[in-house]
């Protein structure tokens, strides 16, 4: 154990930096996925196909393949960024698909009297999104979002397959290959991930709550 409480700061800078990546993605993810939703559900054709043709295309293709596509092909085309920022942005790209998914679950429970309602006042397309549609869809998919940000700190270890050594996964693999002794080092990481797993859904079920009071 020696190994472990030595190294508390290489494992507390690899628990902020998976944290760090995990919220970025999340945030830039959800941004994505807004728009992609907001395309899918648009009366533009062209919107429509180029938002479905996105989330069927990335869907199908592994998380690990996308990494690598990103972190080793893009410089070989003159693309190059931060490692870090580069598996953020593959990641959110992958993600946003499975965001997009999440929010139109959400849309798709708004009751359709409503949005015949909203459009029988003369609301725009737009206002009938920002004004009837997000603040129902995303009280009900709060639980949803919170297991999609399981998902991404979980995911998040991939990182670390591309180069990517100051995240947890990664940190924990330099010092096993210092130390070998990989239950300890690899058990102390797999304690971080669920603490940190546990910490996402207490915050999400307590805002659930909330949403279900004022509901």
């Amino acid at each position: 154990m020696s190994v472990v409480t030595d190294h508390l700061g290489v494992f507390g800078h690899g628990f902020l930096v998976t944290l760090q990546i995990s919220a970025a993605t999340f945030v830039l993810a959800g941004l994505l996925g807004l728009l992609l939703t907001v395309g899918r559900i648009s009366p533009v054709l062209p919107l429509r196909i180029f938002g479905n043709l996105y989330v069927s295309v990335v869907r199908s293709i592994p998380l690990l393949v996308l990494l690598m596509l990103f972190v080793f092909g893009l410089p070989e085309i003159g693309l190059i960024g931060p490692l870090l920022w580069t598996a953020v942005a593959a990641m959110s790209l992958y993600w946003a698909t499975f965001f997009s998914e999440t929010l139109r679950s959400g849309i798709r429970a708004v009751p359709i009297g409503q949005i015949e309602a909203a459009r029988a006042l003369g609301l725009t397309f737009g206002q009938v999104i920002r004004l009837v549609l997000l603040p129902q869809a995303l009280r009900t998919i709060i639980q949803p979002l919170a297991s999609l940000f399981i998902a991404i700190t979980l995911n998040s270890s991939l990182a670390a397959s591309v180069g990517v050594t100051e995240e947890l996964t990664g940190q924990t693999q330099l010092l096993d290959q210092q130390y070998a002794q990989p239950l300890v080092t690899f058990g102390a990481a797999a304690a971080c991930y669920v603490a940190l797993t546990f910490l996402i859904g207490r915050l999400a079920g307590a805002l659930d709550n909330r949403m279900a009071v004022a509901r």
